[in-house]
C-alpha cells in the first residue's frame, strides 16, 4: 500500500488506513486553532491530495481526542493591514488575505475526491466553515457547534454563510444560529441537515463510522465518483437545465470509460470489480 507521509505537515497530518483512502487529521495543539501558517498548511495539503493517482476517498478529522477545533487563533493571524495607509488601501490589503484564507479554506470542495469529515467536540466559528466545505458530514454525539463571529464582531466571511444556507433544509434556523451564535448540539446539526446523522460515541466512533462510508465510495468507480461529485457541485449552483446540460457535456467523454465494462463483467461474474487508478487529475474543480 501506497505512503503519504510526504503529503503530511507540521499541522495536518496524512496517513492511509486502507487502500484508496486517506486520513487527514488536524493536528495543532491545544484546540486547533487555525493561525495564518495551519491555514496555509491546510489548503496545500488537500491541494496536493488531488494530485495523487491512486486516492479515490478523504476522510478529515481531528487528531485531538477531545474537539475538532476552536476555530480562529487571532493571535496566530499575522498579516495585517498597514494602518500608515488610507482606508481604500487597507481594504485591498484586507480583501486580498480574506481571499487567500477563503481559498485554502474551500479546498476540501476544490478536491476532486469525495472529503467526508468525521466531527466531535467543540467545533467552532472556522471549523464550521472547514466542515461546510466538505462533502459528507459525520457528527459524534458530543458534538458542539457555534457559528461564533458574530460573537467577535464580524459576520463569517470564510464560508459558512455562504454554504450552510445551501446546506441546510431549515433556513429560518440558519439565520437564528448564525445571528445569535448560540452552541448547538449535534441532534440540532442533524434536525438542521448539516449532517447526515449523529454517531453515537466521540472521536475513535465518528472517524470508524467515517471509514465505512469511505469504503463504500472507494468501491465504486472512480471515474464516477469524481464526475458525480463534480455534477453535485454544479447542481448547486445551477438552474437544472444548465446541470442537465453540464452533465451530458461531461458524460459524452465519461461513458466512454473503461469503468463500465468493468463493473458489467464484474456482475456478471459475481465478483467485486477492479478498477484502475485513476491518475494524476489536478485538484481545481
Amino acid at each position: 500500500m501506497a505512503s503519504y507521509e510526504h503529503l503530511s505537515g507540521k499541522f495536518v497530518k496524512v496517513s492511509s488506513p486502507e487502500p484508496h483512502i486517506l486520513l487527514v487529521e488536524l493536528a495543532r495543539k491545544p484546540v486547533n486553532a487555525f493561525s495564518d501558517e495551519f491555514w496555509e498548511e491546510f489548503g496545500s495539503v488537500f491541494d496536493k491530495i488531488g494530485l495523487e493517482p491512486d486516492v479515490r476517498v478523504v476522510v478529515l478529522a481531528s487528531a485531538l481526542p477531545k474537539l475538532f477545533s476552536g476555530g480562529i487563533d487571532f493571535a496566530g493571524l499575522g498579516s495585517k493591514p498597514d494602518y500608515q495607509k488610507d482606508v481604500a488601501r487597507r481594504g485591498l490589503q484586507t480583501h486580498h488575505q480574506l481571499k487567500r484564507f477563503q481559498h485554502a479554506i474551500g479546498a476540501p470542495e476544490r478536491c476532486p475526491f469525495p472529503v467526508i469529515v468525521a466531527i466531535h467536540g467543540a467545533t467552532v466559528g472556522l471549523a464550521v466553515e472547514i466542515i461546510s466545505a466538505c462533502d459528507i458530514r459525520l457528527a459524534a454525539e458530543d458534538t458542539k457547534f457555534s457559528i461564533k463571529e458574530a460573537q467577535i464582531g464580524l459576520a463569517a466571511d470564510i464560508g459558512s454563510l455562504a454554504r450552510v444556507p445551501k446546506i441546510a433544509g431549515n433556513q429560518s434556523l440558519v439565520r437564528e444560529l448564525a445571528l445569535t451564535a448560540r452552541d448547538f448540539s449535534a441532534v440540532e446539526g442533524e434536525k438542521l441537515g448539516l449532517v447526515s446523522r449523529v454517531v453515537s460515541g466521540s472521536r475513535n466512533e465518528v472517524i470508524e463510522e467515517a471509514l465505512k462510508v469511505a469504503r463504500l465510495i472507494s468501491a465504486n468507480s472512480p471515474i464516477a465518483v469524481v464526475g458525480t461529485k463534480r455534477v453535485l457541485l454544479h447542481s448547486r449552483d445551477s438552474t437544472v437545465d444548465e446541470n442537465l446540460e453540464y452533465v451530458a457535456t461531461w458524460n459524452a467523454s465519461m461513458l466512454q470509460s473503461v469503468d463500465l465494462e468493468v463493473a458489467v463483467n464484474a456482475a456478471k461474474a459475481k465478483q467485486a470489480p477492479k478498477y484502475p487508478a485513476i491518475g494524476k487529475i489536478g485538484s481545481k474543480l
